[in-house]
């Protein structure tokens, strides 16, 4: 089965199925079955599969403002523009309105996304054909400059939920996009380890929000155990965790970590990466805040192709633990259900 840095693209459609439940429904199920060769093969198919969807649902509509000269009244009376209109011997009303249109930065963002990928080498030339066809029917809805997306600033409520999915595999690849090289061809670099690993937290998180919703799993904030009143909180950093399960009288902190190269090397011996390891204990000890011991933490490393892999754990001395582990992708994906098993169960 094809791999993509190590991981069989097969999995990454399971992982985007636990983190984005839809996946799972309507049209998308067939895609389990199928075989890709690359990745973004795979992101292509998605993504047909979530436009014709859309399109049986109807288009996203926001209210656009627009600004027009006529011989009517539209909206608001612009008096400057009527003004300049005046002056150049123009017998018309400068009007401001708002008019309902599919040509708004949701959509925006699937057309340029479908651009992308009709244009990538690496996709099919069946799929390049399913997703031009799709693109007739947002004809009225322009394509955009990827640097000018402001990811953070999109919003998703019930009018357009459906969205969100696609949104966030468009996310994906508009990220991996590089400009136009000096030759004019387009290319894209290897998915980034960043967005691997974002996608990685959320499979983990999904997986036992769905499999172990006794452990309510969340991926919360945890507070300083300081004095809050003498301490000047605006300049601390968020401890935010990647997933706080709570296991009897025990809380088990895990943070996901996706690198290429899971151990750091320093005087020719491999450790644990130091930053991982501080961090852990931070988010481990202030949130163990009477000192119980009863609080332990995991780092999570996606399995590498190096020799030498984390596997261990230290013990703290008012009892805590941080364990480091790794979960191999590269596998079927019964077997990365069954060792996401085994870490909550056998952390010994």
């Amino acid at each position: 089965m094809t791999e993509d840095k190590g991981i069989l693209i097969r999995n990454i459609y399971y992982m985007l199925a636990y983190a984005f439940q839809e996946l799972r429904q309507n049209n998308y199920a067939e895609i389990e079955g199928e075989k890709f060769e690359d990745i973004y093969d795979l992101f292509a198919e998605i993504l047909a599969r979530g436009v014709a969807y859309q399109l049986k649902q109807g288009l996203y509509r926001e209210y656009i403002p627009t600004n027009e000269s006529m011989q009517t009244v539209r909206g608001k009376i612009n008096i400057n523009g009527t003004i300049a209109n005046k002056m150049r011997n123009k017998n018309l009303i400068d009007c401001d309105y708002d008019i309902l249109s599919e040509n708004n930065i949701y959509n925006q963002v699937i057309v340029t996304t479908s651009m992308i990928l009709i244009r990538h080498s690496e996709v099919k030339k069946e799929k390049k054909g399913r997703l031009k066809q799709l693109m007739l029917f947002f004809h009225n809805v322009q394509a955009i400059d990827v640097h000018a997306i402001h990811w953070d600033a999109l919003r998703f409520d019930r009018n357009n939920s459906s969205y969100r999915m696609l949104t966030y595999i468009c996310y994906f690849v508009v990220n991996e996009w590089l400009m136009t090289t000096e030759e004019g061809k387009y290319k894209m670099r290897e998915f980034s380890d960043e967005h691997m690993n974002r996608l990685f937290e959320k499979f983990v998180l999904a997986y036992y929000k769905k499999h172990h919703p006794e452990l309510k799993p969340c991926a919360a904030q945890i507070d300083w155990n300081i004095e809050q009143e003498k301490s000047t909180m605006s300049i601390l950093p968020i401890m935010q965790t990647d997933i706080l399960l709570t296991m009897d009288e025990r809380t088990l902190i895990i943070d996901t970590k996706y690198y290429s190269h899971s151990m750091q090397k320093q005087y020719d011996k491999s450790s644990i990466h130091s930053n991982n390891l501080y961090q852990m204990h931070t988010y481990v000890t202030e949130y163990d805040t009477e000192h119980t011991g009863k609080v332990d933490g995991m780092l999570l490393y996606a399995k590498t192709k190096e020799d030498i892999e984390p596997d261990g754990q230290m013990q703290l001395k008012n009892g805590n633990t941080i364990y480091f582990r790794t979960l191999d992708l590269n596998q079927e994906f019964a077997g990365i259900c069954n060792r996401l098993e085994y870490l909550i169960e056998n952390k010994e």
